[in-house]
Parts: structure tokens; C-alpha cells; sequence
């Protein structure tokens, strides 16, 4: 059973930093892409960043500049370092990943994390 569990969120003043972190526990092959999602209250969750298993990344554009995803495949862990946050960053944040267990490859999701940036 593959889990993936959030930490790192919390209240913070806008302009602030939050560092969060996501580590994947279990019986799997391997991991491929990870990535991190948010969801507002009433509005649909969205793609923040994603991580390729080699490195490269994807930004959602009203993170990009802010914020920055890694990886450490040793750890079976991905981070999302947020600087200069803003109100409307707020959010719960799951993390994701598509991880291979002998031949079937499927999509994992952690519990999330609250993020809330006052003003």
C-alpha cells in the first residue's frame, strides 16, 4: 500500500515563505512524475508545479518565480519552497505522483495540507 503524506502548511503573513514537503511510503517500483496541486475554497484544484523524474519542471504561470519544486529520489520526497506569498495563494495542497507498482502504473494522491496567507 503506497502512501503519500503532506507537511509544512500553516499560517504565514503575506510576503512570507513556507517550505512544504511530501514523502512517499510503501511497497512500489518506482516513482515518475511528482507535482504538487492546490485547491481554494469554491474554485477547482489546480496544477501549481510538477517535477520529471530527470529534473525538469512545470510552473503554473501565477506561481512561477515564487515558487520552486524538487526532488529528492532517494528519499521518495518532493518539496515546494513558496516565497513571496500572497493571499490568494491560499489553499490546501496535495502532492502527487504517478508510481509504478510491478507493471501497473497508477496516480497517488496525499491527504493535503492547509496554506493560509494573511494580509
Amino acid at each position: 500500500q503506497v502512501q503519500m503524506v503532506e507537511s509544512g502548511g500553516n499560517l504565514v503573513q503575506a510576503g512570507g515563505s513556507l517550505r512544504l514537503s511530501c514523502a512517499t511510503s510503501g511497497r512500489f517500483t518506482s516513482i515518475e512524475a511528482m507535482g504538487w496541486h492546490r485547491q481554494a475554497p469554491g474554485k477547482q484544484r489546480e496544477l501549481v508545479a510538477a517535477i520529471s523524474t530527470g529534473g525538469d519542471t512545470t510552473y503554473a504561470d501565477s506561481v512561477r518565480g515564487r515558487f520552486t519544486i524538487s526532488r529528492d529520489n532517494a528519499k521518495n520526497t518532493v518539496y515546494l519552497q513558496m516565497n513571496s506569498l500572497k493571499p490568494e495563494d491560499t489553499a490546501v495542497y496535495y502532492c502527487n505522483a504517478r508510481i509504478w507498482i510491478n507493471w501497473a502504473q497508477g496516480n497517488y494522491w496525499g491527504q493535503g495540507t492547509q496554506v493560509t496567507v494573511s494580509s
